[in-house]
């Protein structure tokens, strides 16, 4: 949002949104659990859409606050503590991760894996969401600059165009070119369909749901308000999604490279069920349910270091539970990773991402302004 203060209608905090996170971080360590075991229904294989619903919350929840000067120092403090030590644990402590080189761990270290070759490593190829999401992040403050003086319906329009767009990413030439041969050049070797710019209608969905929020948009007695109100019509949509795209005429599984316009449906569908998760939630908040229950929001606190360490996890739980990777064993491995990622999440939370969130806001912060907000991070 561009204004300089929080309309009084806009509640500073959304509980079930916190839900949402964690239900988002189990579905994309379900869709992982699922590629790594190779069996479970195929439709688990599109769970990964529920990285476009944390695109679509962490917009929603930034573009409905002022972008002020403190924002990067904010952003920073929130997300690379955590992030840092997940990657020079993994790099040093898991064994699949003994082949990484020096390239790699300073490309990880650096959220730079998306843009050289090979840069994604064992244990953290996943991480490669948090780049787009860092990017976004960086962008943010110079597009509430740009869009400052504009009118909320002109911001909406441009939002729209740009979100459309950005479908076209994939038919560049330069984007399309990506082979993935091994010796190829630059060029032919980066993956430029997982660059940022991709992702743009993910983002923009979030900061469309803060602009209507803004507008009190679902206060307003209507068919809307009462549409939003129908939640599980949204689920049986973003359902629908996901089966749509786990159909393989629609979009190929596994690591089979999209084409152009196979990316840009996957993206379309995408968004379609990111909205359908996040805008009746963020719009038109629940007030009780599971979302709302001390177990989910627990687990959406951690939703950030559950991110982060679900796949080193992972790797581990084969061994744990001696099965091969590849073969089977899917509610095994699911129940093991689960039960581990969210006990290693809440001690990383606990030791790692809360305290040095607050010291490094502390230490940072001009002196006026030393007093810790008590909001939930975004």
């Amino acid at each position: 949002m561009v204004a300089t203060s929080v309309p009084a209608s806009v509640p500073q905090r959304i509980d079930c949104l916190e839900g949402i996170r964690a239900l988002a971080a189990v579905g994309v360590l379900i869709t992982h659990v699922h590629f790594q075991t190779a069996s479970g229904p195929v439709v688990l294989e599109r769970f990964d859409y529920f990285v476009a619903v944390f695109f679509a919350l962490s917009a929603f929840l930034l573009w409905r606050r002022p972008i002020g000067p403190g924002f990067l120092r904010k952003r920073a403090a929130r997300v690379l503590p955590a992030y840092l030590v997940c990657v020079a644990v993994v790099a040093l402590a898991l064994p699949a991760a003994s082949t990484m080189s020096w390239q790699q761990l300073l490309a990880n270290l650096t959220a730079t894996q998306i843009y050289i070759p090979d840069g994604l490593a064992p244990g953290l190829t996943h991480l490669w969401s948090l780049c787009v999401e860092f990017a976004f992040y960086f962008t943010l403050p110079l597009i509430a600059w740009v869009l400052l003086h504009w009118q909320a319906r002109t911001r909406v329009l441009a939002l729209c165009v740009v979100g459309i767009m950005s479908l076209g990413w994939a038919f560049l030439p330069f984007v399309a070119g990506f082979d993935g041969s091994d010796g190829a050049s630059w060029a032919a070797s980066v993956n430029r369909q997982i660059w940022p710019p991709a992702y743009t209608l993910w983002f923009v969905v979030g900061m469309l749901a803060a602009e209507a929020e803004s507008a009190g948009v679902a206060k307003r007695p209507g068919v809307v308000r009462r549409i939003l109100g129908i939640k599980p019509l949204f689920w049986v949509l973003a359902t629908a999604c996901l089966f749509l795209a786990s159909w393989e005429a629609i979009s190929p599984r596994g690591l089979t490279h999209p084409s152009p316009l196979e990316f840009a449906i996957r993206i379309s569908l995408g968004t379609v069920f990111a909205a359908c998760i996040v805008v009746p939630y963020a719009l038109r908040p629940t007030q009780s349910g599971l979302l709302l229950s001390q177990p989910v929001q627990a687990v959406g606190r951690w939703s950030y270091s559950l991110f982060l360490w679900h796949v080193a996890v992972l790797s581990i739980a084969f061994p744990l539970a001696g099965i091969e990777m590849f073969s089977g064993g899917f509610i095994i491995i699911l129940v093991l990773t689960l039960g581990l990622s969210v006990a290693v999440a809440a001690i990383n939370y606990t030791l790692v991402e809360e305290p040095a969130r607050l010291w490094l806001r502390q230490a940072t912060a001009p002196a006026a302004k030393h007093a810790t907000s008590k909001l939930s991070p975004a």
